[in-house]
């Protein structure tokens, strides 16, 4: 619930399912929730960047599709916390599904020959994603969302524990991240998780196809993969 405090902006009444613990238009009155819409960005301006790159490197269209979904996601929630209404809120938590089943869908084809495609797999994460999608449309119970949600987290978790101790060992960077609200560094630690995933799948994928991928640190921080293309006989 929000708090009592809460008052009414320029987007009007509440119409969403869920109103989070921050204050409604506290700091501004054309943003619901300011904290848990600014953080956002995390989601937002990294993906678009690796998407440019992606696209210039040539690399497979399912890594583009990755970025631009997590793009998508950051870009729903912010227009969810900023207006807390109902087709916001939907504009977030479907794309969360879709974009997560991309990702399910590139982990489990990074030893694959290059540009294969997985048909079986890429039908059954297309339904799953019908499926959620027409049952959360009927039912509206945020609840049902968060655990088909967690059902493809929980997948890419164990995935990429099979891939780190049976085939890599790699140290994760420290993350350095300020703000005071919670429901905000979900979105920041959910953003950077999604990201890092991205690049932890893109780099099992290029080392597979001997691309010679490196982790390097844009201002000593932020990490992106860099590669040497596969040189042509």
């Amino acid at each position: 619930m929000a708090p009592a405090a809460d008052r009414e902006g320029y987007w009007g009444p509440t119409t969403s399912t869920l109103d989070w613990c921050e204050e409604n238009y506290s700091v501004t009155w054309y943003i619901a929730e300011f904290w848990n819409t600014v953080s956002n960005l995390i989601m937002i301006i990294p993906p678009m960047f690796g998407a440019v790159q992606s696209v210039r490197d040539g690399l497979e269209k399912r890594y583009i599709a990755s970025y631009l979904a997590l793009t998508v996601v950051g870009m729903g929630s912010w227009c969810f916390h900023m207006t807390l209404k109902y087709e916001m809120q939907l504009l977030d938590e479907l794309p969360m599904i879709y974009s997560c089943c991309i990702f399910v869908y590139c982990m489990f084809e990074c030893f694959k020959i290059k540009n294969s495609v997985n048909y079986h797999l890429l039908f059954t994460l297309v339904l799953f994603s019908l499926i959620v999608t027409t049952v959360y449309l009927k039912v509206k119970e945020p609840i049902f969302h968060q655990v088909m949600y967690g059902m493809l987290v929980f997948t890419l978790v164990l995935r990429s524990i099979y891939i780190v101790t049976w085939n890599f060992r790699k140290k994760v960077p420290p993350i350095i991240g300020i703000t005071t609200q919670f429901h905000a560094w979900w979105h920041i630690l959910t953003g950077l998780g999604s990201y890092l995933h991205i690049l932890f799948s893109l780099y099992t994928r290029t080392l597979y196809l001997r691309y010679r991928p490196k982790v390097k640190f844009l201002f000593g921080i932020w990490p992106v993969i860099l590669f040497e293309p596969l040189r042509k006989h």
